[in-house]
């Protein structure tokens, strides 16, 4: 097989988690895990060195996975998990429990997947204006909010709008909500990221527009977003592995008279093990069989990215996820920023 540069297809990921940390020493990064109930919370704190290795910024990322919030109760306990890492967050960044904020929903609320910013923002509560009519309780911080669209919408770019809105309110700190993308099709819509470090709209999609992050600012910049989408490349890599633990599952249960009371529908294997062989797999897929996850990865960028088939994909009921987690997450901000916070009582 010959060697392929993936330099050429810009394959990333806006996920920490998703990144080659395996690669990185203590001195590099600092990493924490805990469960609360079925949800996973993983704390990162990426050194300069660390940034370096892995083309992230450096800065503390806190990474929050689970598998619904369709569902009543596993959505209330997602959104405490959330309050409880956006709280901590702030606080190991230094920011005081009375520092005003600018909330900004970047995204284009037109398009669904990209649409959470915008979305987020509706749910926030926004106090500033009530500050100078002198009617705000003191558990309550001074919040403004607003959606600077995109580029192609408004003719200006991203930071410049935010800039002047930073410039016309002086707040002490930034949140910025946004969509983005992930390079494991596991992780859509199930996994929420919060960091210190600031991001760059449009990087997920090859879209770079300027930097927001204290360096250009000047002001602390805490960055919440979800993946939305993955790519084609993504999806196909995938599937490999998703065949490989089909067949396991198959194979290893092939005496096991039980399965033939479960049909094919209810065969959940996505947690099996891919228990096969070399041979095996090259019996199965060819020559294809024999290749690394990794080399199937650059294999496929190579096929689909220069015929511009590497298609940004995202789930089905996206409306109805979107409209979930904006909730979750503007709601969580509200209790994260405000001690007091009643949802039924505005301030």
């Amino acid at each position: 097989m010959h060697t392929i540069d993936l330099s050429k297809y810009e394959y990333r990921t806006d996920l920490v988690i998703e990144e080659h940390l395996e690669e990185l020493t203590e001195k590099d990064i600092q990493k924490k895990q805990y469960k609360i109930g079925n949800i996973q919370v993983e704390e990162m704190d990426l050194s300069k060195e660390g940034s370096k290795k892995i083309k992230k910024k450096e800065g503390l990322y806190r990474t929050i996975s689970f598998q619904d919030i369709t569902d009543k109760d596993h959505y209330q306990e997602v959104e405490k998990v959330f309050i409880k890492v956006m709280k901590e967050l702030l606080q190991s960044s230094n920011i005081k429990e009375d520092a005003s904020t600018l909330i900004v929903g970047l995204g284009n609320e037109h398009s669904t997947p990209d649409a959470l910013g915008p979305k987020v923002v509706e749910q926030v509560l926004v106090t500033s204006h009530l500050f100078e009519l002198g009617e705000v309780e003191k558990t309550y911080r001074k919040t403004s909010a607003f959606s600077p669209d995109v580029t192609g919408s408004t003719g200006i770019e991203t930071g410049k709008l935010i800039k002047g809105a930073i410039h016309a309110i002086n707040p002490d700190f930034l949140i910025v909500i946004d969509a983005l993308k992930a390079t494991n099709t596991e992780r859509l819509t199930k996994t929420i990221q919060l960091s210190n470090t600031g991001i760059t709209p449009g990087s997920g999609v090859g879209n770079n527009r300027e930097e927001l992050s204290y360096e250009t600012l000047k002001i602390p910049v805490i960055v919440i977003g979800v993946p939305t989408i993955v790519d084609l490349v993504t999806i196909v890599t995938d599937t490999f592995q998703y065949i490989y633990k089909h067949f396991s599952y198959k194979l290893d249960n092939l005496d096991n008279a039980s399965m033939k009371l479960i049909p094919e529908s209810l065969q959940n294997y996505l947690d099996y093990p891919d228990t096969l062989t070399k041979e095996e797999k090259e019996e199965i897929l060819g020559s294809i069989g024999n290749l690394e996850e990794e080399e199937v990865k650059q294999l496929m960028s190579e096929v689909l990215v220069p015929i511009n088939y590497n298609l940004m994909v995202t789930p089905k009921e996206i409306d109805f996820t979107i409209k979930r987690l904006s909730t979750l997450i503007g709601q969580g901000i509200n209790k994260s920023l405000h001690i007091h916070f009643n949802p039924t009582k505005r301030a």
